[in-house]
């Protein structure tokens, strides 16, 4: 059976311009990777790809993405003048670009936070009508879209973990909506990344931070990004 639309899928977000998938998107990106980090970031390292490389700056895109570190939304009139903004409150931030990167999603963007002694890598690629998916984070494999409630969990890769960790989940009325696993090699580090239709108690991140083989847990909650 076809997956069926949604109004947001064919109109797309209420947004600054000019462009969902060059502004409303990025926006997005940079939002999701923020809550990734934890935190609005004192620093970024910004690498656009393919077609956002060549016209990040016409078409709004550094903006954006500035403004989306700044936890701003795609509807906030702050956006056109993130860069003034940025500077003002001391976020110290750098632009790349990579023009030929056949590898990756034409509308991919790299992101390098850190904030005090915490630092992450998130690959975003904006998919058009303000739709995104994070295809990386930390090197790992993600691929999710930000639009559901999300747990990234960084783990051994210990026999059994995603069975116990899905009936962790279960116990606490949540249901997966989509689940995919990323590791370096057999017995290495492992990242589990859970789309889910509602979202965890605190008791529940707890729990499952409190586990030994669990290295770290990351709680992206239903937000309109």
């Amino acid at each position: 059976m076809a997956e069926k639309s949604s109004i947001f899928d064919m109109i797309g977000p209420v947004m600054i311009g000019p462009s969902s998938s060059h502004t409303a998107g990025v926006v997005r990106i940079a939002r999701a990777a923020i809550k990734i980090l934890g935190h609005v970031p004192d620093q970024a390292e910004i690498t656009f790809y393919n077609s956002f490389a060549r016209t990040y700056e016409g078409h709004g895109s550094d903006c954006a993405i500035i403004a989306g570190l700044m936890d701003f939304k795609t509807d906030d009139k702050r956006i056109r003048q993130s860069l003034e903004i940025a500077e003002s409150v001391g976020l110290k931030y750098q632009f790349k670009s990579v023009g030929n990167a056949s590898a990756l999603h034409p509308n991919s963007i790299r992101l390098k936070l850190v904030k005090d002694k915490r630092a992450i890598e998130v690959l975003g690629e904006s998919k058009g009508g303000g739709i995104i998916n994070i295809a990386e984070v930390n090197g790992f494999k993600a691929d999710f879209s930000a639009s559901l409630h999300t747990l990234i969990i960084f783990a051994d890769d210990t026999k059994g973990s995603i069975a116990f960790i899905a009936n962790v989940l279960a116990h606490d009325d949540c249901n997966i909506a989509t689940m995919s696993v990323s590791r370096k090699g057999k017995n290495d580090m492992a990242c589990l990344v859970i789309e889910m239709d509602s979202g965890i108690k605190t008791v529940t991140f707890d729990y499952l931070r409190s586990l030994s083989w669990v290295k770290e847990v990351i709680y992206i909650p239903d937000i309109v990004l």
